[in-house]
């Protein structure tokens, strides 16, 4: 899944180490805001590895489309979503790169050249509802 938007919150790292095979482990939490929408969305992602995160390099205040994975896990009877990002691309690059565009593909089909007159006066109704 993909989500574009702003970063209103980064949230403080957490780490630790893996109590079954003894590696260490970090994790930072990111709140994304949509942007260009009528009422915009919050989203609470998470990014995990510490490569990973100084890779990202997220920053408050960036335009990002975010790359997402959802998973869901059970602990102490209750059931927790987790929303883990695999990509981050700065909006900025996209708009950037421009798109070249294709006149073949027009974005809807041409108008014929006559009106179709749809009060000709034929009385019968034709459809059975």
């Amino acid at each position: 899944m993909e989500l574009k938007g702003k970063i209103i919150a980064v949230l403080p790292a957490r780490e630790g180490v893996a109590k079954s095979s003894g590696n260490p482990w970090k994790i930072q939490e990111y709140v994304l805001e949509t942007t260009g929408e009528q009422y915009p969305r919050k989203m609470c992602f998470n990014v995990f590895g510490a490569d990973k995160i100084d890779q990202f390099n997220i920053q408050l205040g960036e335009e990002l489309t975010v790359s997402f994975d959802i998973d869901c896990r059970q602990w102490q009877d209750r059931w927790f979503n987790d929303i883990r990002a695999w990509k981050v691309e700065r909006v900025s690059d996209q708009a950037s790169a421009p798109q070249p565009m294709n006149e073949s593909a027009a974005p809807f089909p041409p108008v014929s050249a006559a009106p179709v007159d749809f009060s000709a006066g034929d009385e019968k109704d034709d459809l059975p509802f």
